[in-house]
């Protein structure tokens, strides 16, 4: 794929645009969105993402065009997921509903950053290692069954336990108060961090976990740097809006996780698949190539779509059969972001 310098330079350009009018809206005006607000922003964001795969497909082929709408609806898909994890981190953590703008945008900043530095470095190994794809493609399948285990054994996820979490509660003075994006106060003569810096610390945690099943998924759909960055930059813009338009939904979306498991697992087999097609290891038939199925982009493309209505539809019906007061363990309430106060949070003192 042949990507000029000034498509490079226009489309980092535009992402930062996009990014820098949200830090200067929210910062003006800290509130919860509406739901207008959320849905012509979404409209708008899903509308460009749409318009630029047009591009792609009049200007670089249709079948870059597929791989980049591919990439980009598995890349959604997984970032749907990330909203749970965003959730539990808004209600444990007791973020005011008027600073969780804030603190999603700077957990999409993050996102951005994280997977830009994944890009880069999978580009280089797959450029470098051929063999690279078995381990992707390993590593997703693996992922696929945590996925699936974790579903079955109603575990409840705490990201805001994590190690890296509770080492700066421990080693920092964290006060009680909120203030925006705010990180440090002085309350009668002593210095205190925010607690925002730990809500930070969590979503930049939850990120680099993220980014570790998404960078070799979306490797297992294009290998084009280009098309990697946008699909990751499309499917996490509007991710804030869809926060608080679907906040309510999301916990009836109870088969997400299976649905996420078999499109991890499917793009793994791709990817194991692809490396026996262009094997170089010498234990592997000599380290000649294998005559194996190279599953096209347009086939993987209608799996993924497949998959994601089915899990929609499966999941809505699911969750009105059963109601709201029996939705699983897994899929609890605490997804939902509640309505704290607007000044204090937890005391981590």
């Amino acid at each position: 794929m042949d990507v000029t310098t000034l498509e490079w330079t226009i489309t980092i350009g535009a992402t930062l645009a996009v990014l820098l009018f949200d830090v200067v809206v929210i910062a003006r005006d800290p509130h919860e969105p509406t739901m207008k607000e959320c849905a012509i922003a979404l409209a708008f964001y899903i509308g460009a993402a749409v318009a630029f795969g047009a591009f792609i497909w009049i200007h670089h082929g249709h079948d870059y065009g597929i791989e980049f709408y591919t990439g980009w609806l598995t890349e959604y898909s997984l970032s749907i997921d990330n909203l749970f994890v965003f959730i539990i981190l808004m209600s444990a953590l007791k973020v005011p509903r008027k600073y969780q703008q804030e603190a999603l945008l700077v957990g999409i900043v993050l996102a951005l950053v994280f997977r830009g530095i994944f890009i880069a470095l999978g580009y280089a190994l797959i450029q470098n290692f051929s063999w690279i794809f078995y381990i992707f493609g390993a590593f997703l399948v693996y992922t696929a069954v945590k996925l699936v285990q974790s579903y079955g054994s109603h575990d409840d996820e705490h990201p805001e336990e994590n190690g890296v979490v509770t080492f700066a509660r421990k080693h920092m003075r964290v006060g009680e108060t909120y203030h925006g994006l705010k990180l440090w106060y002085h309350e009668n003569g002593v210095r205190f961090a925010s607690p925002i810096v730990i809500v930070i610390i969590a979503l930049g945690v939850t990120d680099i976990l993220f980014a570790l099943d998404s960078i070799p998924a979306i490797f297992g759909i294009t290998q084009e740097p280009y098309l990697v960055f946008t699909a990751n930059v499309f499917a996490l813009m509007g991710l804030r809006q869809l926060y608080f338009l679907l906040g309510g939904l999301l916990q009836k979306l109870v088969y997400l996780s299976l649905g996420l498991a078999f499109i991890l697992a499917f793009i793994g087999v791709k990817l194991v698949l692809h490396a026996l097609h262009e094997n170089e290891l010498p234990f592997i038939n000599g380290g000649e190539h294998l005559k194996v199925w190279d599953m096209p982009s347009l086939f993987s493309l209608g799996v993924i779509i497949l998959t994601l209505v089915i899990t929609a539809v499966a999941s809505l019906w699911k969750s009105g059969r059963e109601g709201d007061d029996h939705v699983p363990d897994h899929a609890t309430a605490a997804r939902e972001p509640g309505d704290v106060d607007d000044t204090q949070g937890p005391d981590w003192r």
